[in-house]
């Protein structure tokens, strides 16, 4: 009776497991496509040559200091670009989570405004903005407060400034989400055991939201490390990142297995920050799913 009973669960349970495979096809075609067999083609490229396999591509990645240059000024940018987006970020997120409904929307609907433009658009606003004639040093100058020009681009400020500013809503989103999930009352418990503001957000609410935290950052420091028009026309060949340095190899010298070796080394780097992060906090509860 036992395996009578247990047969037509089984069965149920296979044609349920069949009809989620056959839903889940598409998106897996799709993932297969787009992303694992162009990934598979980049390593493929990086270790094939004339016919032969070689690491030549490695040993002048590991031998050339051009190569560490640009992959130490694109960690130290996407370093310096999570850290203000967090110090500009937390605020705003932390405002529009206990804000009123309809405060709450407009915070987050000036944080989405990048969104409606695009990338190459904001970069050319900013360069507009911080060149040498622009706005912000003709009205420094007008206005006395210096005497020449400041160099606010072409160089690794613009370069920042720009990337934070697409990359704030990165940040703000994820904080948001998790911010609005504390309960209210965790915080109000805090203040009428005896603890003061301060005490009361850096024990209770600041840990609650760190899975929030741990993903923008995430976010915007793997985003960073993949920008390439932002410090192309903002660094003025000054910011040379990993991304412009596969370009070059590509569009000047031809050379896709040396691009595709620096693509796979910048790959793996990634997914070194994702383990890094994992080993923090779990993704269950950076994604909230516990």
């Amino acid at each position: 009776m036992t395996k009578s009973t247990r047969n037509p669960s089984e069965l149920h349970e296979r044609r349920e497991q069949r009809l989620m495979l056959l839903l889940l096809a598409p998106a897996l075609l799709v993932i297969v496509v787009l992303l694992v067999l162009p990934l598979l083609w980049l390593a493929w490229q990086s270790i094939w040559q004339d016919g032969r396999f070689t690491f030549a591509h490695y040993e002048r990645f590991m031998t050339d200091s051009v190569y560490w240059l640009a992959f130490l000024q694109t960690f130290r940018i996407a370093a310096i670009v999570t850290l203000l987006t967090v110090v500009l970020g937390y605020p705003v997120a932390y405002v529009a989570a206990g804000a009123p409904q309809r405060w709450s929307i407009l915070i987050l609907t000036m944080v989405l405004l990048p969104f409606w433009t695009s990338v190459l658009v904001r970069a050319y606003a900013w360069l507009i903005l911080l060149q040498r004639n622009g706005i912000i040093n003709s009205a420094l100058t007008g206005s006395g407060l210096i005497d020449a020009p400041l160099r606010l681009v072409n160089n690794e400020f613009g370069t920042v400034i720009a990337t934070i500013h697409i990359l704030l809503p990165f940040m703000v989103l994820p904080l948001y989400a998790t911010m609005k999930k504390i309960p209210g009352e965790l915080t109000m418990a805090g203040a009428s055991l005896g603890g003061s503001p301060m005490h009361v957000f850096l024990r209770v609410f600041l840990p609650l939201s760190l899975p929030g935290l741990i993903a923008g950052m995430v976010l915007v420091f793997v985003l960073t490390l993949g920008f390439y028009i932002t410090p192309e026309l903002l660094g003025g060949g000054r910011t040379y990142m990993v991304s412009m340095l596969v370009s070059r190899n590509i569009e000047v010298y031809n050379e896709w297995g040396a691009a595709s070796s620096i693509s796979v080394v910048l790959m793996i780097c990634v997914f070194l920050v994702f383990r890094l992060a994992s080993l923090l906090i779990p993704f269950e509860r950076i994604m909230g799913t516990r």
